[in-house]
This record gives C-alpha cells, sequence and structure tokens, in this order.
C-alpha cells in the first residue's frame, strides 16, 4: 500500500520542475523573496509565521522545512509551543465561523 506524505516524497519535487520549469522557477524564486530575504519582518518572526501557517494549512514538508529553518536561527521551544496554540487557536477559531455559515444556512 503507498503511504502518504513521507520525506523522502520531496524527490517527486524534480519532476514537478521539469514538467513545469518556468512556472517553478517564479514559485521558488517568489518563495525565497518573501521568506528567506530579511525585510522589515526579521527571519526568525517569518519562520515563526510560517510555522503557524504550515501547521494550518496541515503541510509536513513545510512544517519540517521551517522547523529546521527557525532551529538555525535561534528559535526556542517555547516559542514553537506558543506558535503551536496560536495555529490552534486559529484553526479551531475557523470552526467557528464556520458554525456561523452552517446556523444561517440552518435557519434559512
Amino acid at each position: 500500500m503507498t503511504k502518504f506524505t513521507e520525506s523522502t516524497d520531496k524527490k517527486f519535487a524534480q519532476d514537478i520542475i521539469a514538467g513545469a520549469p518556468k512556472q517553478s522557477k517564479a514559485w521558488l524564486a517568489f518563495d525565497q523573496e518573501v521568506g528567506e530575504v530579511e525585510a522589515k519582518i526579521p527571519l526568525k518572526y517569518k519562520e515563526l509565521i510560517s510555522i503557524g501557517v504550515a501547521l494550518t494549512t496541515q503541510c509536513p514538508y513545510c512544517i519540517e522545512r521551517h522547523i529546521k529553518q527557525a532551529k538555525e536561527l535561534g528559535v526556542t521551544r517555547e516559542e514553537i509551543s506558543e506558535t503551536i496554540m496560536i495555529a490552534a487557536a486559529l484553526r479551531s477559531g475557523a470552526a467557528i465561523g464556520y458554525g456561523l455559515l452552517a446556523m444561517k444556512l440552518f435557519k434559512e
């Protein structure tokens, strides 16, 4: 049986790049510029934001990448823990937001 989302699946990125080289190059450049170039937001904060987003979008590859980069930037276990809890609060808050829609649809 095929296992889903294994770390070794990253090798298939080359297939995507080969199939859409122009788009891949543009996306990779955009990703690097936004996430890896220090600007108004320090890199440490960018990594914490990236971890929070990766947790809410549930991307294991992004979590792996940004945890590694955050550790290299000196992010602490406590900062990661707080980021996890912020993501959890926002993710559960989305259930309330969709709950509002569910109630609206029920009452129609």
